[in-house]
């Protein structure tokens, strides 16, 4: 006969596994086979039942009451004086759950709202709570939840999924609706066993009206799978994160560093330093510093902080919230570098020639310690004459000859030409409960491009090194255009009036001399928005294929491990390519490097889909209340289903269908990127300037739609009326170019 567990065994089991109490569970979970010993573990369980330990509920057991002297319970959200209280995940009793405080010993971890513990329950008499929980140990794993939209019915309610993919509903009982009303947008979780049908859940949080300000980057988060809870283990993990020490790390606390930032950064992972270099043999040169957060040394190889960075890939930055790909106690403390703190990092010290030529660098472990904390249009103000009481001392020393070195970078980069793209980078303004109050553009730099030019000077270094050194990284790679996409691009140019050299190997320069033609000009965005669509997507590989789009034979990304997985990856190779300690580079790192390169391009392109989507919500709700408005705007895309039309007042994407598009029938024509109006010959192209009404804009979906009212100023003919053409510049040249591309096409497939 298999060994019978004891009864306190059993009351241990069903506590901490609330929804596996039927027999056969507990049968499966001690090992009992045969029929003698499920006989015996029968009785065993009648026999606790008549004493009164556990009672019996259809075919399941559970503790007497309700509540098991042992319990699982979730620690709830602290009262005002700061206690702690807990509710039980499987409460079967009549009436509410009962109130039970929790009460830590000498000892404890730290809880926090939400986490789930095995706890001792006493009952208690003559408080306002029932029960006080002591803590036995804390539980992994997460309950399974769901975020959808509720409908009410007169069982409780179902709750409609929004992730894409899952079309399954989940029902929820009467008794755990919490109180939530029809079409709001609810989290639940799931409760119960797994059985047939529709999974049971339980509704833990009510986040109101779906097209509400609340719901914008949640539903983006969840719709696009961005993982936004910590498992308890690695929580557990950062929690226990020291500093570090000196030890063997080069002291670079002497060295004044600061750190240049947005306003309102979350984190600080890069600081900088540029002094005059002191060798005669290089006058006029310059010595740069890039220092960067040690990530590697609190997130090991293996470790679970480490296995959810992986999968996490990145953090996901949103208007009201960001999505950190390391706990809050790394990536907001002991990773950030923070003003007068000490901070581990690794850095690199370059030397650069008085026309910005890197002459070498060298990189270092160390310790270093941030002189201050900047933000850029503060360092700007220094720069150009209006320091404030923190800049005014610094000024001098630190602010001029960081411009200094930029100003050499700024001279090597004109001769490499990098692709020069001019897109603002647009910012919502959001009220204190969530509601945009404006959208606008990002005001920038030369403080950007001060700090933008650095890092990609470290990055290069970074990626040289390991090369020198032979040691496995991740690259950055950013491959030429397609030739089909740079023929598109050609023929938006030309249909602007504009230039692109064809015959020749495709340079960046020969895209910057196209956008320099376009700069000032009505068509000045178009072309910049068209040559970014253009471009290839940037992606994470072992092997290097160089970097078009900075014209760069090697690179790859060093200076943001704190956000960025890949980084952390280039940092441990560089730990291991000089011995700096046993948290470099494992075995099973470098086995599945190209794995990890295809997971963090994937969940890179994931989390601009979800910000993207959270922005166009975002704009969604803004201009909802503006619908019927006319707004002026230029096409910024053409497809046979009708026109997407960038608005100039936001910068927000619509479409126009082709349905409400004048009164006749429209011939797409995909390689000239136009319509042509089969009744009077009216040709719409990417370009145009166009005024449109706003016809509809719904927040849950981030989508716009439009009216057309005109095109370049005038209205659009009607099929009786005269035939003539509102198109982009020289439209039959367009037309008779796109006719001579096609046959091209069929000579080359013939």
């Amino acid at each position: 006969m298999d060994q019978i567990p004891s009864k306190a065994r059993i009351l241990d089991w069903i506590a901490e596994n609330p929804t596996l109490t039927a027999k056969r569970d507990i049968a499966r979970a001690f090992g009992i086979k045969g029929s003698a010993a499920r006989i015996e573990l029968k009785r065993l369980l009648r026999e606790m039942e008549a004493e009164g330990a556990l009672e019996k509920r259809k075919r399941t057991y559970g503790a007497q009451g309700g509540l098991a002297p042992v319990s699982v319970v979730q620690i709830t959200a602290p009262d005002a004086q700061g206690d702690l209280f807990a509710r039980p995940l499987e409460w079967q009793g009549d009436g509410d759950p009962p109130r039970i405080l929790f009460v830590p010993k000498p000892g404890d971890p730290a809880l926090g709202e939400g986490e789930r513990i095995l706890a001792r329950l006493t009952e208690v008499a003559g408080e306002d709570h029932s029960h006080e929980a002591r803590l036995i140990r804390r539980l992994g794993g997460s309950t399974l939840k769901v975020l959808g939209i509720f409908r009410a019915g007169s069982d409780g309610g179902r709750i409609l999924p929004i992730d894409k993919g899952e079309d399954k509903e989940w029902r929820v009982p009467a008794d755990m609706t919490a109180g939530a009303r029809d079409g709001e947008l609810v989290e639940a979780e799931r409760v119960g066993p797994k059985r047939l049908g529709l999974p049971q859940a339980r509704v833990v949080s009510r986040l109101g009206d779906p097209s509400g300000p609340r719901a914008v980057s949640i539903i983006a988060i969840h719709q696009h799978g961005i993982p936004d809870v910590f498992p308890d283990a690695v929580l557990a993990e950062a929690a226990r994160a020291e500093p570090a020490p000196l030890g063997e790390r080069e002291d670079l606390r002497h060295l004044p560093f600061v750190t240049i930032d947005p306003v309102d950064a979350r984190d600080r992972d890069d600081a900088v330093l540029a002094a005059p270099d002191p060798d005669p043999q290089n006058p006029g040169g310059h010595i740069l510093w890039v220092a960067i957060a040690d990530v590697a040394h609190y997130v090991r190889p293996g470790s679970a902080l480490d296995r959810e960075a992986r999968k996490r890939g990145n953090s996901s930055y949103f208007p009201d919230r960001v999505v950190p790909m390391l706990p809050d106690a790394l990536s907001g403390d002991l990773c950030s570098l923070h003003q007068e703190v000490d901070r581990p990092c690794m850095a690199v010290r370059m030397r650069l020639s008085p026309q910005g030529e890197k002459i070498s660098h060298r990189f270092t472990r160390g310790i270093m310690r941030s002189r201050a904390s900047l933000h850029y249009a503060q360092v700007q103000a220094a720069q150009d004459g209006q320091p404030d009481d923190r800049t005014a001392p610094l000024l001098d020393d630190i602010i001029r000859p960081l411009y200094a070195a930029y100003g050499a970078l700024k001279h090597a980069r004109a001769l490499r030409q990098p692709l020069d793209l001019d897109l603002p980078e647009r910012r919502i303004e959001l009220s204190e409960d969530g509601r945009v109050l404006s959208v606008d553009f990002r005001e920038r730099f030369d403080a950007h491009r001060l700090i933008e030019e650095f890092m990609v000077l470290a990055n290069v270094a970074a990626a040289e090194e390991l090369t020198r050194l032979r040691r496995p990284l991740l690259f950055r790679v950013h491959e030429e255009p397609s030739p089909d996409k740079l023929e598109a691009l050609r023929e938006v140019a030309e249909a602007s009036g504009f230039t692109l050299a064809k015959g020749q190997v495709l340079k960046t320069s020969h895209l910057n001399r196209l956008l320099a033609q376009a700069e000032g000009t009505e068509f000045d965005e178009l072309m910049n928005i068209t040559t970014l669509r253009s471009m290839t997507q940037a992606y994470y590989h072992p092997e290097n294929f160089g970097h078009f789009g900075l014209a760069l034979r090697s690179y790859a990304h060093f200076t943001s491990p704190i956000r960025r997985y890949s980084d952390l990856i280039v940092h441990r190779a560089l730990i291991l390519a000089h011995g700096w300690g046993s948290d470099g580079l494992s075995a099973q790192d470098i086995e599945m490097l190209e794995e990890t390169a295809k997971l963090i391009s994937d969940t890179e392109r994931r989390s601009m889909a979800a910000e993207r989507d959270t922005t166009d919500r975002y704009l969604a709700a803004w201009l909802s209340d503006r619908v019927g408005a006319e707004f002026t705007g230029r096409i910024s895309g053409v497809q046979r289903f009708g026109l997407f039309v960038r608005l100039d007042e936001s910068g927000a994407d619509g479409l126009i269908p082709i349905r409400s598009v004048g009164r006749e029938f429209f011939h797409f024509d995909p390689d000239s990127q136009t319509l042509m109006g089969a009744d009077t010959g009216t040709m719409l192209g990417i370009g145009q300037r166009v005024t449109v009404r706003l016809a509809e804009a719904v927040p849950l979906t981030g989508g716009l739609m439009l009216e057309l009212l005109s095109v370049e100023g005038g209205p659009l003919p009607g099929p009786k009326g005269r035939r003539g053409r509102s198109g982009p510049r020289k439209p039959g040249q367009a037309a008779a170019r796109a006719e001579k591309v096609k046959r091209k096409l069929v000579r080359k497939r013939r």
